[in-house]
């Protein structure tokens, strides 16, 4: 995983995503780390150029004793954008992430395009609850509190619905750095961010729990107090981490804002090697893509030049079309061309662009009206041959 030096720190980093598309930035809560945002992440995918870092202390990220405040917290992630060349972004915090996102869009304004809060509030009572909390984790660790903040975090019965879910949010939260803990809790008990509300510029949204225990839709609705033009949604149901509870739900009222106020995209045009790289790496997988990379050796070295450029730097890299419908639009177009290899190929990565069993037979069935039964016929085959049993309710004659 990429590391990027910021305030004398190394931040760990991802960035996915086609290379012409605005940015969207993910910082994370206490105690958890980027892996928190993965359900709400996969619906941006092909959309958006997606930013995930894990906070100082958290993560992968280094960790300093030294006291720290929002400010610096913001900082880093101001530090992160002009280490990777960014110049705008649109910002989405939840808990801890949501107040450094809000410090960042009032000190630096005209470097967000838009600012999504979830779960967070600007002034967190009391300080001395907070240093409480930090003296706690230092002498025991966070073990020593992940029950109780697990019980704030999730509505009642959701960790024995959704085992697989909470238990990886356990073990980053039962791993997280105690200095790295203890030095956030100290920032979140200091801060007061009410007076600088109204230097945010960016349209904002705010999204809250509805049961949320930890910052209440009051706290949200002192922050919308705050900015004049923040909208504000409650999920109903829903506890403090509501970006891993409901993904889905968060997702869409995220992605619809995002929509309105989407911000230019990078022109189509020629874009470096590398750009191209990631973007084929994103979609068919590192393991093929440097597979593909070191068998095409001196003689066919230029071609993987050419497509690495071209295709998934120019073509997969411009965002006015989303990775899902190009994933769709490849389908359609192998099996016309009765490309069967090259079919195989891009079946799991539509999956992973969103496309699903469904949407695949239906895309098959229409297929075969436009490019031939037989054709239709031979990529049912294809899907099965590929998925197997991930495959076993798609039909074929």
């Amino acid at each position: 995983m990429p590391l990027i030096p910021v305030n004398g720190l190394d931040i760990a980093y991802d960035l996915t995503g086609p290379s012409g598309a605005p940015v969207v930035a993910f910082s994370n809560s206490l105690g958890t780390t980027r892996a928190m945002w993965d359900g709400v992440a996969a619906a941006l995918r092909g959309r958006y150029r997606v930013l995930r870092y894990d906070t100082r202390g958290h993560g992968a990220s280094a960790t300093s004793d030294a006291p720290a405040e929002i400010a610096d917290l913001a900082g880093d992630l101001l530090g992160l954008l002009d280490g990777l060349g960014v110049d705008r972004a649109h910002l989405v915090g939840l808990s801890l992430g949501g107040m450094t996102v809000q410090a960042l869009a009032a000190a630096a304004p005209d470097r967000v395009l838009s600012l999504t809060l979830m779960a967070t509030a600007a002034y967190m009572p009391s300080e001395a609850s907070w240093n409480e909390r930090a003296a706690t984790v230092r002498a025991q660790g966070t073990a020593a509190i992940v029950d109780a903040t697990l019980g704030r975090w999730f509505t009642p019965g959701f960790a024995e619905r959704a085992p697989t879910v909470v238990a990886p949010i356990r073990e980053a939260f039962t791993a997280c750095d105690r200095a790295g803990y203890a030095v956030a809790c100290g920032a979140i008990g200091r801060m007061d961010l009410r007076p600088v509300l109204g230097r945010i510029t960016a349209p904002t949204l705010v999204i809250a729990g509805r049961d949320d225990p930890a910052t209440p839709p009051a706290m949200a609705e002192e922050i919308c107090a705050g900015i004049p033009q923040a909208e504000l949604v409650l999920i109903p149901r829903a506890a403090h981490l509501l970006a891993v509870e409901y993904p889905e739900a968060a997702a869409a009222h995220l992605l619809g804002f995002l929509d309105r106020h989407q911000g230019a995209t990078a022109s189509a045009g020629a874009v470096p090697f590398d750009t191209g790289l990631a973007n084929r790496k994103a979609v068919l997988g590192e393991s093929h893509v440097e597979r593909s990379l070191a068998n095409a050796g001196a003689f066919a070295g230029p071609w993987q030049d050419f497509i690495t450029r071209t295709a998934w730097g120019e073509v997969w890299g411009d965002p006015r079309l989303p990775w899902k419908t190009r994933s769709l639009v490849t389908l359609a177009l192998m099996v016309a061309l009765g490309h069967e290899e090259e079919f195989k190929l891009h079946i799991r990565p539509a999956l992973a662009n969103g496309v699903d069993l469904e949407e695949l037979q239906a895309l098959l069935l229409q297929i075969a009206i436009y490019a031939g039964v037989p054709a239709a016929n031979g990529a049912f085959r294809w899907v099965r041959d590929t998925l197997g049993t991930d495959a076993r309710d798609v039909p074929t004659t």
